[in-house]
């Protein structure tokens, strides 16, 4: 067409001409309250996973958004209905174009087994992205480079140098970039880091971090260790992706890779991203981090065990003006953050946030820092793509929170007493072996 035409004008013209009264969905021309379909975000996933599931949901209370793309190597498995994770129902590509298709009737969602091929698509504006973490940095940078705006589910990336390629890669391309750290939404955790910035306990003495032990059977089939064959449906090879080739068995797959450093690195990143993600706002450390740690402790899976993340920990860090925060998988508070100062104590978990004494609770004055306020981590999102505003989770943020949990698993893993870290240069210092681990080799052909 030469000229531009109306999409209003184009549906009633051309009913007319077809001797057809205009009858369609008032939202497909943005009535009741509803954005016009050229005026919506468009959204493809990237995993269709159990923590896939729960994500879209928060962006189908959206009505700005409708997805209209998946993918995901496995196309349906009931196989593992009885595990903690699949007791609600089938997960894959095909049980989520279902969903989706239930959501917007009307409107046929297209899945795909390879991600690439959902990134070709000109019409997908965002994508979401809900894979293992071993995959996140491959298919983020594809997905920046393809002009699509993101949001990845943390721990941001596998390994520190691919945080750092992942940040400077999202930078040139321009896109908005939502980590899933949605405790930055949460009021909570905002409140207890505005009450630390604006020095209402005073000096502080320590930190304390509670995160969860390692080695969960979250998919009921952790006893399944020896090799099987592929089940029909399922690429096991592009799962694997860039980690080194392992045969398939049920206790490698569907959150159990959790346990597994070819795939990720315990509740240490997992939980880690959230918890020490806090700790980084609270102290203004954002664009920095720690200078050293201490005090490693672990025990490990059995000689022979299929995980390799250990089955408790705990450890400490601290930065260059003295800060200590202690982490471990146990804490009497349970899994949360005890700031402790010369004035008393803070506690914050989700869902709660405790003061000690209770005289220390009092509001946050205009004159006194206020952070970053977001009530809704996804709206947030989708409000940053459509005004080209910073959301509250930006990826170089969530880089510097993910390196610490990745310093303290390289070294628990040397069996290191000491680490010295340069957050300047984001190097370890004098200790060749464990900045080696700063990085990953990645199975052929995949490379960043």
């Amino acid at each position: 067409m030469r000229h531009p035409i109306d999409r209003r004008r184009f549906l009633s013209s051309t009913a007319a001409f077809l001797g057809f009264p205009t009858i369609i969905p008032s939202s497909a021309l943005g009535l009741n309250g509803k954005p016009a379909p050229s005026n919506r975000t468009t959204l493809g996933l990237i995993g269709c996973g159990g923590r896939a599931n729960d994500v879209v949901k928060n962006f189908f209370n959206d009505d700005r958004v409708q997805v209209i793309s998946v993918c995901d190597v496995e196309t349906e498995s009931t196989r593992y209905n009885q595990g903690i994770v699949r007791k609600n129902g089938p997960l894959g590509r095909e049980p989520m174009r279902r969903m989706i298709d239930a959501k917007y009737q009307g409107h046929t969602c297209s899945t795909h087994e390879d991600f690439r091929d959902l990134l070709a698509r000109p019409d997908i504006d965002a994508v979401q992205i809900a894979t293992p973490d071993h995959w996140h940095a491959l298919q983020a940078i594809a997905a920046a480079r393809a002009g699509k705006h993101i949001y990845c589910e943390k721990p941001l990336a596998l390994t520190i140098a691919e945080g750092r390629f992942m940040s400077d890669t999202i930078r040139k391309a321009n896109v908005i970039w939502q980590t899933g750290s949605q405790q930055r939404s949460d009021i909570h955790f905002r409140m207890a880091a505005e009450f630390i910035r604006n020095g209402r306990l005073g000096k502080l003495k320590q930190i304390r971090v509670g995160l969860a032990s390692d080695n969960r059977d979250n998919n009921g089939h952790a006893s399944q260790t020896q090799p099987s064959p592929v089940p029909n449906g399922f690429n096991y090879d592009l799962w694997l992706g860039a980690a080194a080739d392992a045969p398939f068995c049920p206790a490698r797959l569907h959150s159990n890779w959790r346990w597994f450093y070819d795939y990720s690195g315990g509740n240490i990143t997992d939980f880690g991203a959230h918890h020490l993600d806090i700790v980084q706002w609270a102290l203004d450390k954002d664009s920095s981090g720690p200078v050293a740690f201490t005090d490693f402790q672990a025990t490990w899976p059995a000689p022979g065990s299929l995980y390799t993340t250990p089955l408790t920990f705990a450890f400490s860090y601290q930065y260059a003006d003295g800060t200590t925060v202690h982490v471990a998988d146990k804490m009497d508070f349970g899994s949360g953050i005890r700031f402790e100062g010369e004035k008393g104590t803070i506690t914050t978990t989700r869902g709660g946030l405790k003061w000690d004494p209770i005289e220390l609770r009092r509001p946050i004055t205009s004159d006194e820092i206020h952070l970053y306020e977001s009530k809704d981590h996804f709206r947030n999102f989708i409000d940053a793509i459509q005004n080209g505003t910073q959301p509250a989770a930006p990826i170089e943020t969530a880089h510097r929170s993910i390196t610490i949990s990745h310093l303290a698993n390289i070294a628990l893993r040397l069996r290191r007493e000491k680490l010295h870290w340069d957050p300047d240069t984001e190097t370890i210092q004098n200790d060749p072996e464990a900045q080696a681990l700063t990085a990953r080799p990645m199975r052929s052909p995949w490379q960043l």
